[in-house]
Order: C-alpha cells, then sequence, then structure tokens
C-alpha cells in the first residue's frame, strides 16, 4: 500500500501530523511489507492564531487565499511528479487541502485529520455572530464531505460530528510522538524538594489557563515551582490572575524539538481546565506528551480524559482552581504518591500512546477499504 501524505500542514508545529505519518509507516509496515508512506507537503506558515485572526479582520482574508494558492500550486505540482498512492491522508487543519486532495486524486481514497472542526476552532477563540460562523460550519460540511474516512480523536468528537458523516469516522487518539518517549528514557529531572510543574499551550479558552493563574495565585506561599511555556488569548489574563506568585516562570516560546527535554525536567505536567463543550470533548496533546516525557498528569475530571488516561493520572474539577492548588498540594507533600503518579503515567504512555499503537483503527480500515477497491 502507498499512503501519501498531502497539504499545507506543519508537522514541526503540529505533531499530530507526524503521529499518523509514523504510525501508519510502523504498522503498515510491519502488516504488508513493502508499504511505502512518503509526503507532498509545503507548508502554509501560518499558525492557527493567524488564521483566526484573519477571521477577526476579514480584510486580511486576501492573504490567506494567496498564500493557499501558491502552496497550492506547488502542491499539485509535486504531486503529478509522483507515483500514484493508494490513500491519501490529508494533514490537520486541512479544511481546504481535502478539497484539492479530492480533485487531484479521484480515484484515490482520501482520508481527512479532522482533530478541529473550523467552526468549533472559531468559537473557542471566540468569534461568534454573524455570516461568518455559518460560513466555517458550511467549510466544515464541505471538508467532510469531501473525504471518505474522517479521522477523530476521540469519540465524544466522531458524535459531535453530523450525522451523515459518522460512519466514515475512526477515533485515533493525539498520541505521543516518538521525540517525546525517548525524552522519558531518562530522568532528568535535578534534585530538590521543591515541586516542578509545568504547563504548556496556545493559552486558548479551552486549556483554562486562568484557572491555573488563580491556583498559582493559592500556591505563593507552598514549595511549588511553575513553568508556563506559551503565548495567546488567555496569557494577560493567567499572568494577572497568579501575579502573586513569584515562584512561576513565564517562558514565551520554547523550540517544538527542545520541548520534550524542558517538560521532562518537572514532576507533573499540568493538562487542561477550561469548561466549554469542546474542553469536554477532547483529551490535550500535552497530557499524552507529558505522560510520554514522564511527568505526573494533573488535568480535569472529564469523560474522555478519564477514559484515556484512567488511574493513570490525577483529576480535578474543570473550572476548579482551589482543588487544583489542594491536588498540588498534596503532590508537594507526598514524594511517593509523586513518583507512583510518575511511574504509571510513563508506563501508560510507554504502552498505549506510541504511533504505532494509536494508529492502529486506522491501519484496519484503511487495509479494509483498499482491498475492498481492488
Amino acid at each position: 500500500m502507498h499512503v501519501l501524505f498531502f497539504g499545507t500542514y506543519d508537522a514541526t508545529a503540529h505533531p499530530r501530523v507526524a503521529v499518523l505519518r509514523d504510525g501508519l509507516r510502523d504498522g503498515l509496515a510491519a502488516l504488508e511489507p513493502g508499504s511505502t508512506v512518503t509526503e507532498c507537503n509545503w507548508p502554509l506558515g501560518l499558525s492557527t492564531a493567524d488564521r483566526v485572526a484573519m477571521l477577526r479582520r476579514p480584510w486580511l482574508l486576501p492573504r490567506l487565499a494567496a498564500r493557499l494558492a501558491t502552496r497550492w500550486l506547488r502542491l499539485a505540482r509535486t504531486a503529478r511528479r509522483l507515483p500514484p498512492p493508494d490513500v491519501v491522508v490529508v494533514g490537520y487543519l486541512g479544511h481546504f487541502d481535502v478539497l484539492l486532495a479530492r480533485r487531484l486524486f479521484r480515484r484515490c481514497l482520501v482520508v481527512l485529520d479532522h482533530l478541529v472542526g473550523a467552526s468549533d476552532t472559531a468559537s473557542d477563540r471566540g468569534v461568534t455572530g454573524g455570516l461568518l460562523p455559518r460560513l466555517l460550519r458550511a467549510l466544515d460540511s464541505a471538508a467532510l464531505s469531501g473525504a471518505d474516512v474522517v479521522v477523530v480523536d476521540t469519540e465524544e468528537h466522531r458524535d459531535a460530528l453530523p450525522p451523515g458523516h459518522r460512519e466514515r469516522a475512526v477515533v485515533v487518539p493525539v498520541g505521543a510522538p516518538a521525540g517525546w518517549l525517548a525524552a522519558g528514557d531518562h530522568d532528568r529531572r535535578t534534585p530538590g524538594d521543591v515541586l516542578r510543574v509545568v504547563f504548556f499551550g496556545l493559552y486558548t479558552p479551552l486549556q483554562g489557563a486562568p484557572v491555573i493563574g488563580d491556583a498559582l495565585g493559592l500556591l505563593a506561599a507552598d514549595p511549588v515551582r511553575v513553568t508556563m511555556v506559551g503565548s495567546g488569548q488567555d496569557l494577560a489574563e493567567t499572568r494577572r490572575r497568579a501575579a502573586g506568585n513569584a515562584q512561576v516562570d513565564w517562558v514565551d516560546w520554547v523550540a517544538p524539538e527542545r520541548l520534550p527535554g524542558v517538560v521532562a525536567e518537572h514532576d507533573v505536567c499540568l493538562g487542561i481546565f477550561g469548561t466549554s463543550p469542546k474542553a469536554f470533548r477532547v483529551v490535550p496533546n500535552k497530557v499524552f506528551q507529558g505522560a510520554a516525557a514522564g511527568t505526573a498528569i494533573l488535568t480535569s475530571d472529564t469523560a474522555p480524559q478519564r477514559r484515556v488516561l484512567g488511574d493513570a493520572a490525577s483529576y480535578v474539577p474543570a473550572g476548579d482552581a482551589p482543588a487544583l492548588a489542594a491536588r498540588l498540594r498534596e503532590l508537594a507533600a507526598d514524594a511517593e504518591g509523586l513518583a507512583a503518579a510518575r511511574a504509571a503515567a510513563r508506563r501508560l504512555a510507554v504502552a498505549e500512546f506510541a504511533p504505532e499503537r494509536v494508529v492502529a483503527p486506522l491501519v484496519a480500515r484503511l487495509r479494509a477499504a483498499v482491498r475492498t477497491s481492488i
């Protein structure tokens, strides 16, 4: 089987693509020797935040259209020189790319990684009202209709798809790239009596970072040192709420290749604590990656996270800053419990979060679909 990863995705910025690519490569090679996974990729060069900013300022949309047209021309030219694939996988944020893939590869099985919907993302970032949400829902519908197989990350996201698309959906958890698993192979922590906690993200409402800020404000006198990595919509509010705590290090950016090692130097990785509908449907990348890097996981108590993490994580109610602060105090005072929590998260990650493991349902679906089409 020849699988082609296609689109304007950026696997460095969005490791989900790398998990699918590496998982399919290894999974297919084990079952069908001779299978190949190749790429036709011209990154768009715009982050999710950039795209949302353009939605808020429609006069910038021509910039998006021009850049997309340039990348599509390169993709089309590159695709013509490649051997015909059996399967085309359109990577993360491929709502437009799947339409091009459908046109270029008419006889191929087209897979869309629909990790996030365009309308869902805009709503989470505060873009609501007017014509725009309807246009984005139409884009989501067109993207889903252009795919033969739709990949989502949780059962809740599958159930949220329009009824006509659910039967074509496959649940593939976000998982952890190999680099994160490698970061957890050795204990990188420096000895000390202070609990080291890390959060990394884009400070979107989904993540509930202001809740973390409130919790940090309650921990100013406790032996808890926190590293907050990233920037985004809720950063200023989060810093305001945590202003009374001098034990917080604010880091705007860490290079993707360095981030696994940075996280692995900590005891606890924080997940998400938001209370939006979307926050109750996701299992964020940071809990997979933190577990792979060997940290204990502390996140909100939601059905999809409990289903994936089970007893290998600690939970607090979504939006509950006092409960979050209390749990961090408990971990700071219980060295044995902390060590057990770190070990449990790491064991689960090694057993379940590697790329080949999480893509197994997709491998099975693709093999069945390709055999049927022959």
